[in-house]
């Protein structure tokens, strides 16, 4: 009988097999953390989460004894386009195939509280979710869905006084009292200010605003979840996994002392709380994230000193990345989601949503949308995953991962902590500044080729195939939308919304009455989105961000790589031709808000060495132009996510030809489908950088558009 191998007799073995040390093996993650080829039982040696239940503090394996034992996870799908009309055809043949719950996506206008006739939101009604500018569109959202059965989910955090407000009233008209609603609003407004730009006031006053949502949900609506408090839109703007669970927790704590400042009990409203984490492709990390993440909200919330146990729980939604899809090949984009829905699974989620293949470059179609949501249901009921409670526990790998993510985390939030809680460092701008610059360094390692992306940096396919895409008239939307609001506006008391409007505005102003009770008196007077929200405008004013861009994180990636010195010396030798620095200004058009591809876009080129100008968000084609102008740019790049590319590109082409400035080149970037290339280019736009575009190539494709016209001037 041989003795038992030990970890250095394993150490000569790998050092054999592979010719080098095994430590040189050791991944170093964005997180920081050291991930070794090999775990075992001295790897959990202090490790205090370990015996652990499930369904018993902290949690860590699951808020429920039997977890999906018990009952499979929720199948959440999230969509939302067009018209009310559409979506609710599209949800109702999406219950009928099995979804267990509606997750309403509206369009970028009702995120930012404009009606659909606004001037500003053109290019943006009815593209990128549905367009809800009353009680009579949310009526028609949810008709033949009955409310008092469904569980609804609504992403919703500038304008969510009036959209909630609108869902409690189509409740009542549908015959379902507000007690007996059930769902989710995300109502996050403090990761509106680090990533995701829907936000409308300043933060002061939208903290008031999640309080009293809270307050009233608490006390009116007890089956209501009151705030999804939300990470998937940090890690789709770049952050770490360890700043998305450190900065949601810590949003999360910030809700609590919000309100608990209005005098609520934290039983009344603990057990109502509820997280929403993206889910990315490093499979046992993000499994290890969930777990870490009800660890450290048990931790959090001891601080109160709850009487009830479900106080402690964290309940958590997921959904599949965004990011990780690709343009390139999208059918490797079903393998990626599945992955993804298997490691929420593992994690404990309690809900999900999984992405459709087709959605790096637009809506989804009904025929993806269907894989979706069978790849759940292929989950649930072939695999066996959900015939055992938390099948990972005890693996050495991810119990050392859970340990080390949640020290990492609590570190961070710690940090957070001494800054005063996350309000307060929100304001000094440092989490968004720490996610900007993980998301620059991730970009240089896909354009290094470091970090491998199947069909896009490594194996591509040396010609695509065609996609059919789901493509939206937003003319035609919009049309309709305003149609409606007439009809709405004809049919009214005007002296009564004119009086629920006031009423309101004073409950805004003088701090006095709950917000969300005084916007439901302004619903049922059919008061709009828009007029609710500038009501609010008027007491609490509109906040604007300073855009700031990071430095040397993209260039450092590079240090003295001959090609990334290549490009450096050629554009300063362009530069001492053309008697200046190049100047390209990065603008955000429409109501688009999500600009991590503008922001990386931004910080690269400074490092490659052009003169960059920020726009600012939520210009219009005319604004930019102005700004464009003014800067004495030589190039504007749009970036779009949110496929208004088609109506305000080729606006930003004629104003600047309005404007006399027809000499400034105008690219575009973003999620735009091939088969709008040629669109753009028939309008006026020089070149089109759609998702997966390696940034030293557009940076070459830019120059050589700048020196081309140089020759031909």
């Amino acid at each position: 009988m041989t003795d038992k191998p030990s970890i250095d007799s394993w150490k000569k073995l790998a050092e054999r097999e592979i010719k080098a040390s095994p430590d040189t093996l050791t991944w170093n993650t964005p997180e920081g953390i050291d991930v070794k080829p090999l775990y075992t039982a001295d790897d959990l040696e202090g490790i205090g989460h370990l015996g652990t239940l499930p369904g018993f503090e902290p949690f860590l394996r699951g808020p429920r004894a039997s977890m999906y034992a018990g009952r499979p996870w929720t199948i959440r799908q999230y969509a939302g386009f067009s018209t009310a009309e559409a979506s609710n055809n599209f949800y109702r043949k999406a219950l009928a195939a099995g979804q267990q719950g509606v997750s309403v996506a509206f369009d970028l206008a009702t995120h930012r509280g404009y009606d659909s006739d606004h001037p500003r939101v053109e290019g943006d009604v009815g593209k990128a979710g549905v367009a809800i500018d009353s009680v009579e569109d949310m009526k028609i959202l949810f008709d033949g869905i009955p409310l008092e059965k469904a569980s609804v989910s609504m992403t919703m955090n500038g304008a969510v006084i009036p959209i909630l407000a609108n869902f409690i009233v189509a409740g009542e008209e549908q015959g379902v009292s507000r007690d007996k609603l059930s769902g989710t609003i995300q109502n996050d407004i403090l990761k509106e200010f680090m990533v995701r730009n829907t936000y409308i006031y300043p933060p002061e006053p939208s903290m008031r605003i999640v309080a009293d949502i809270i307050e009233y949900t608490a006390k009116e609506m007890p089956k209501f979840n009151s705030i999804s408090i939300s990470g998937y839109h940090m890690q789709e703007a770049g952050s770490t996994l360890v700043q998305e669970l450190a900065f949601t927790l810590a949003d999360g704590r910030e809700y609590v002392r919000a309100a608990l400042n209005k005098g609520l009990n934290v039983d009344d409203f603990a057990g109502r709380l509820s997280f929403f984490f993206a889910i990315g492709m490093n499979f046992f990390m993000e499994a290890a994230k969930l777990r870490a993440a009800r660890l450290l909200w048990s931790r959090i919330m001891t601080e109160f000193e709850p009487k009830k146990t479900s106080s402690l729980m964290l309940r958590t939604h997921c959904q599949t990345s965004g990011v990780s899809l690709q343009e390139q090949d999208p059918y490797n984009n079903v393998v990626r989601t599945a992955f993804e829905a298997m490691s929420a699974a593992l994690g404990g989620t309690q809900s999900l949503h999984t992405n459709s293949f087709d959605e790096a470059i637009a809506l989804p179609t009904e025929f993806s949308a269907r894989i979706a949501r069978n790849t759940q249901l292929i989950l649930q009921h072939e695999t066996g995953v959900t015939k055992v409670v938390d099948p990972l526990a005890g693996s050495y790998y991810v119990e050392a991962l859970t340990n080390d993510l949640a020290e990492k985390a609590w570190a961070l939030i710690e940090e957070v902590e001494a800054m005063g809680g996350m309000t307060k460092a929100v304001a000094t701008g440092l989490p968004k500044r720490l996610i900007e610059e993980a998301a620059t360094r991730k970009q240089a390692a896909i354009d290094r080729g470091d970090e491998v992306i199947v069909g896009v940096n490594k194996y591509r396919l040396e010609e695509e195939d065609h996609l059919d895409i789901l493509e939206i008239d937003n003319s035609a939307v919009r049309v309709s939308q305003i149609a409606r609001i007439e009809q709405t506006r004809r049919q009214r008391d005007p002296k009564r919304v004119e009086e629920a409007l006031a009423a309101l505005e004073k409950v805004a102003r003088s701090g006095e009455g709950n917000i969300l009770a005084a916007a439901v008196e302004a619903s049922r007077a059919r008061a709009t989105v828009g007029e609710i929200s500038d009501a609010m405008r008027r007491a609490f004013g509109d906040h604007a961000a300073v855009p700031e861009v990071v430095e040397n994180v993209y260039g450092k990636a590079y240090d003295d790589e001959p090609e990334f010195q290549t490009l450096l010396s050629r554009l300063e030798q362009f530069a001492g031709s053309l008697g200046e620095k190049p100047r390209i200004m990065v603008a955000k058009l429409g109501q688009d808000g999500h600009d991590r591809g503008a922001k990386v876009i931004a910080s690269a080129f400074g490092d490659i060495g052009f003169e960059v100008i920020a726009g600012p968000l939520f210009q219009t084609p005319g604004e930019a132009a102005d700004t464009a102008i003014a800067s004495r740019v030589h190039v504007v790049g749009m970036s779009s996510l949110a496929a208004g590319h088609k109506t305000l590109a080729p606006q930003l082409v004629d104003a600047l030809k309005a404007k006399g400035a027809d000499n400034i080149i105008v690219v575009v970037g973003g999620v735009i489908p091939r088969q709008d290339y040629q669109y753009l280019l028939d309008h006026g736009v020089s070149a089109v950088f759609g998702p997966g575009t390696n940034v030293l190539d557009a940076a070459r494709a830019v120059l050589d558009l700048m020196e081309g016209k140089r020759r031909n001037q």
